[in-house]
């Protein structure tokens, strides 16, 4: 369940802001670690909810999850890719970025500078798993005009600090978090309605369900 229900609330927030009769083609862009893994899980839930994504994945780790995980996607018939295609605007209605999660820090290396310049290029709306990649997890974006601004933020558990410089929409998810944590570190979370697994926190506007 690691990295199965933070995906899973991924591909919830996905389907609940680009609906597949709009945005069926979505290109997943996964990173090496537990973000990556996030995207892995969530592209595979996606393809079950009708939509036909794609996965760019420069870096495939040799531990067994993500080993696994990169197996499901030849498993499911979802292609996997080392590098974002030239076209991907053309072919493609909506990314996900999984690249980088809350612990990344320093420098952008390759292969993933090159990945980063493609998603900052694109026309297509972006949609960034717990922090946009890149994005100090405190302090919010770093570059100036070259950080990256997704249209969607889904936050995983708790929002980050961070995330405080995010204007677009802004999902949570986090049916997964059990109580003891919530009184360990003293937050808890807006009450998710029926059986959804993100629910709205804010949108451009200020608004939220």
């Amino acid at each position: 369940q690691l990295r199965e229900l933070p995906g899973l609330s991924v591909a919830a927030a996905v389907q609940k802001q680009y609906p597949l009769q709009t945005h069926a083609r979505v290109l997943c862009v996964a990173g090496p670690g537990n973000n990556g893994g996030d995207g892995l899980v969530a592209a595979r839930h996606l393809k079950q909810f009708g939509y036909s994504p794609t996965v760019v994945y420069p870096k495939r780790p040799g531990r067994p999850l993500f080993v696994n995980l990169a197996a499901q996607m030849t498993m499911m018939g979802i292609e996997l890719l080392d590098a974002v295609p030239a076209d991907a605007d053309q072919r493609f209605d909506v990314i996900v970025d999984a690249i980088f999660g809350f612990s990344f820090s320093g420098e952008v290396r390759a292969p993933f500078d090159a990945v980063l310049a493609s998603l900052r290029t694109s026309a297509l709306p972006i949609c960034s798993v717990d922090i946009p990649s890149g994005w100090d997890v405190e302090r919010g974006p770093v570059g100036g005009s070259d950080a990256l601004q997704p249209e969607t933020l889904v936050s995983l558990t708790a929002p980050k600090l961070g995330s405080a410089a995010f204007e677009g929409y802004h999902y949570l998810g986090g049916r997964f978090v059990p109580e003891p944590i919530f009184a360990k570190y003293g937050f808890r979370q807006p009450p998710f309605p029926a059986a959804e697994q993100v629910v709205l926190l804010s949108g451009p506007s200020g608004d939220a369900e």
